[in-house]
């Protein structure tokens, strides 16, 4: 079984109490963070090594890395081969500011987006725009209601009710 199964068993589990559940995630978002403020300190530099380094580097277990590393795959500039991943497996961190800041914004990750990092990368111009562009990217537009008597959108002529909209 890979190490990614491993930690999506333990993550998601429904065997496991709530109140454990509940506990590993707020423990789990706490160590994120400190993640996020390091690689924030310096975004333009690529950390990279096996996920057993990254571990000790951050000080967490290699099941923490695991998840940190399936958090944050969708902003990366390559992506890393996450379901294949042993704690031997070689892995970048490289990020791409804005994907990230967005995915962040995406997942309602407050405490993540919020961080004050964000103000030495981007201005806060750039920040309301991303911000906006990530919660318009989900947003779902209706078109305009088409009554019965209105004309049919096929250009048929006819009446909506006596054409498309039997």
């Amino acid at each position: 079984m890979s190490l990614l199964q491993d930690w999506r068993d333990m993550a998601y589990s429904q065997q496991t109490d709530k109140r454990q559940l509940q506990k590993f995630w707020t423990d789990y978002f706490m160590i994120e963070k400190g993640i996020y403020e390091k690689l924030l300190a310096n975004p333009d530099e690529e950390v990279k090594g096996t996920v057993k380094e990254l571990a000790d580097k951050y000080g967490i277990s290699v099941m923490t890395m695991v998840g940190f590393l399936d958090g944050i795959d969708d902003s990366l500039k390559i992506k890393n081969n996450i379901e294949e991943m042993t704690e031997d497996s070689v892995v970048s961190l490289a990020f791409d500011k804005e994907l990230l800041y967005k995915n962040m914004v995406d997942a309602k990750a407050d405490w993540l987006y919020g961080l004050p990092a964000w103000q030495k990368i981007f201005s806060e111009e750039k920040l309301k725009e991303l911000y906006r562009e990530a919660k318009k990217a989900n947003t779902i537009v209706k078109g305009p209601k088409i009554g019965r008597n209105d004309p049919c959108p096929c250009g048929s002529g006819k009446k909506y009710k006596k054409c498309c909209g039997r």
